[in-house]
Order: structure tokens, then C-alpha cells, then sequence
């Protein structure tokens, strides 16, 4: 989208709107940047990359998302010709082609934009978006948390370097980590719950939503889903009656897609507690469901 009052550093008159600062967003800035052109980069979220700086690996190569994508951010952030505009959202454009004029809308950081690095810690730590919830029939489960919490810290001790183990034992008596219960861990080790919270959030290993006793995992990588995968994850969902990322109502199963297993051979592959089911389909799967429903 041209706009005749700005150029590049080579001269070309006009500019671009690059809307999503995931990986192709980021690609299409740099390689508009590199053609001279003034780059308008939009992204919803607090900082660039999208959804890929959250993988592991790239399908088929296995190399390493974030050695992959790190340069192209890096670059993008430093490029003379890419301007920035992050926790942004386009509000209108009006004009005509070549004489485009676009209105956004920038959200409230509250922190300075030039050190803030998505980390996330601030939202976890602003007092107008923390709820208190006083609700005293529940009031013997909190206790209940806050006993259970304090014999897991007592156990590891309340220490700043056993914050990963006392989390881990607690997420495993809960199958979550209560917000009660981080809160008592921030207190017993003597760090803020901000860093708690940010710590209890970035690893896949916790949740912060209770959990089903079984965890059904469906693999929707590549290789998975060539072979059918999308039919086992329906299937599973029929008989659940839940979606991904969602708990019945028993609190017997919880339902998750993974982007990959590791086994891409065996594929569509389920795995339900860390036990693998390969090739799998829908036949298969009210069968393995039932395994699970009836030890309980």
C-alpha cells in the first residue's frame, strides 16, 4: 500500500504495509526493505515472530526453530527501512491505490517499548489485571493447596534455585499449578509472583488450567496429517465431546494437538500418558479411549 510521503533509503518513493509479524510477515518486510522500499511492519502482539518462536523443531529437516528464526527478527528490528509497530491493530484505510492512508490502533504497554521484551512478566504482575476471587465455599480447597504446597517446599526446600522441582512436585499432586498455590511458593522462596507465574507459564510441562487424570495427545504435524491424522483428532473429539484444549466434564481426560512426536514413521500417532499408539485410526481409537476409562 503506496504512500507518496515516504521513501527508502534508496530512494524509491512510497511505502508498504506489511500486516503480521510472523515468519512470512518478517520475510516480506526484509525482502521489501531490501528493494528500498519504507516498510510499515503490524503486529497485534507485543513483540514479532509469531507462532514459530514457539516450536522445537521444523518439519522435515528437524532443525532448530529458533536458530532459524532469530537473524530474521534481529534484522528486521535493526533494518533502516522497517518500522515497527507492535501491540498494534490496523482500526481503518481509506484512499485509493498509491495514496492509501491507514489508522491504528496502538494498545496501552505501560512500559517503555524500547526494553520491553514480550517476556509477559508485567501482565502477570499488574494489579488492575489480577482478579481476586473471595469465595468462601471453596475456601477448604485453598487451605487444602496452600498444606499440600508447603510440604512439596518443605521437602525441596524454600530456596530460589528449587523453584523448578517445588513446581514440578506441585503441578504433580494437582495435575495444574493453582494460582494459590503459586502464590504460596512466591512467598516460601522469597520471589515475586511475577517471575513465578512467568516461569509456571513458558515451560508446556506446567498448565495453569486443571487438567483430566489421562492427557490424549494428537499429533497434527505434517507426516501425521498427510495420513489422516484430522480424522483421528475428530474422532477422538466425538467421543470425548470436547475440543483440544479443553477437559471433560469428569475430569477424566484432557485433549491436546502437538505440532510433533518424534516419530513421524509411525504416523497418525496418539499418545495418551506417554504411551504411544502408532498408525493409528478411527477404528482404533473408542477402543483405546475405553482402555483408559476403565482403570478408573
Amino acid at each position: 500500500m503506496a504512500d507518496t510521503r515516504k521513501s527508502g533509503t534508496n530512494g524509491k518513493v512510497g511505502s508498504v504495509m506489511v500486516v503480521g509479524a510472523g515468519i512470512a510477515g518478517v520475510q516480506a518486510a526484509m525482502d521489501l526493505a531490501d528493494s528500498g522500499f519504507k516498510v510499515h511492519l503490524i503486529e497485534k502482539n507485543p513483540s514479532i515472530g509469531g507462532a514459530m518462536v514457539q516450536l522445537d523443531k521444523t518439519f522435515p529437516t528437524n532443525d532448530c526453530s529458533m536458530c532459524i528464526v532469530s537473524p530474521k527478527l534481529v534484522e528486521a528490528s535493526r533494518h533502516n527501512n522497517i518500522e515497527l509497530h507492535t501491540y498494534a491493530e490496523v482500526e481503518s484505510i481509506s484512499g485509493s491505490a498509491g495514496n492509501f492512508s491507514v489508522t491504528l490502533k496502538k494498545k496501552a504497554r505501560s512500559v517503555d517499548p524500547d526494553k520491553c521484551t514480550g517476556c509477559g512478566n508485567c501482565m502477570a504482575a499488574c494489579p488492575v489485571r489480577q482478579v481476586v476471587r473471595v469465595q468462601d465455599v471453596y475456601d477448604y480447597e485453598v487451605n487444602d493447596i496452600v498444606i499440600k504446597t508447603d510440604e512439596v517446599i518443605d521437602r525441596c526446600g524454600a530456596e530460589r534455585q528449587s523453584l523448578i522441582q517445588v513446581l514440578q512436585e506441585t503441578h504433580e499432586i494437582f495435575n495444574y499449578l493453582p494460582e494459590s498455590a503459586l502464590r504460596r511458593i512466591s512467598l516460601r522462596l522469597g520471589i515475586s509472583f511475577s517471575e513465578v507465574f512467568g516461569t509456571a507459564s513458558f515451560y508446556k510441562a506446567f498448565s495453569l488450567e486443571p487438567k483430566g487424570k489421562h492427557i490424549v495427545q494428537v499429533c497434527m504435524g505434517t507426516a501425521c496429517h498427510v495420513r489422516g491424522a484430522g480424522l483421528v483428532l475428530e474422532e477422538v473429539q466425538r467421543i470425548l465431546s470436547i475440543d483440544p484444549g479443553m477437559t471433560t466434564e469428569d475430569k477424566l481426560f484432557s485433549l491436546e494437538t502437538v505440532n510433533c512426536l518424534g516419530a513421524c514413521a509411525l504416523g497418525p500417532i496418539v499418545v495418551v500418558d506417554g504411551e504411544y499408539y502408532g498408525n493409528m485410526n478411527m477404528g482404533k481409537v473408542s477402543k483405546m479411549i475405553d482402555t483408559y476409562a476403565k482403570r478408573d
